[in-house]
């Protein structure tokens, strides 16, 4: 009996880990959209793992560690005459690639005043102490 509940149990944790990964991501770029579009940049830098493991790619820019990507985005869309605009990711495709992290897939959209800007991103997750935390970002216009 005890060897049966053993082997269930080692069976569904993997779609246990897939599950958790399924609901807890989708919510932390939900709450990175809600604090971008208060216009919060470090509530939206909170689903970034605040480490020099960080890195941002996107166009022919790589940009390391926490700090430097919170600044990239300060100076892109907080900086003189710049507006953060409203935010919306869709199609959100979630993978784990084990028990502790995921790799995502989806689209971006940012309505400005003068133009809507959007594109494609891929991120890769690792789950923490403090909840899931983006650990590579890829995004293309």
């Amino acid at each position: 009996m005890k060897t049966a509940l053993l082997a269930c149990l080692l069976l569904t944790a993997p779609l246990r880990a897939a599950d958790d990964a399924a609901t807890a991501i989708p919510k932390v770029l939900d709450a990175q959209v809600a604090a971008w579009n208060k216009g919060d940049l470090e509530g939206f830098m909170a689903g970034y793992l605040p480490s020099e493991e960080l890195s941002f790619y996107s166009g022919k820019t790589i940009t390391s560690g926490w700090k430097p990507t919170l600044e990239r985005y300060r100076k892109r869309y907080q900086g003189e005459g710049k507006e953060m605009g409203k935010l919306a990711f869709s199609d959100l495709k979630v993978q784990t690639l084990g028990d502790d992290s995921a790799f995502v897939r989806g689209k971006w959209k940012l309505e400005l005043k003068a133009s809507s800007p959007e594109g494609l991103f891929t991120l890769i997750l690792r789950k923490t102490a403090d909840g899931w935390k983006i650990v590579h970002d890829h995004t293309s216009d």
